[in-house]
């Protein structure tokens, strides 16, 4: 499994904002958005306003783009 490593100061996040998945995907916050809406995207949950995802729903994703590959 891929392991991602959480840019900025925090680096051992375990929950990435909408910007922060934007920036490891190379996309928009709004494209992020967008798959979130349409249910492409990564498992979310909201604490208050905020959207966040666990870094392993992230990188299960991630894999599952690449078509399972390692």
């Amino acid at each position: 499994m891929t392991h991602i490593v959480v840019p900025g100061p925090n680096r051992l996040a375990r929950y990435l904002t909408t910007a922060e998945v934007a920036e490891l995907c190379r996309t928009s916050p709004e494209t992020v958005r967008f798959w979130r809406h349409v249910g492409k995207g990564p498992k979310s949950f909201k604490v208050g306003r905020k959207v966040l995802y666990a870094v392993e729903d992230v990188e299960v994703w991630l894999t599952d783009a690449r078509g399972g590959a390692a």
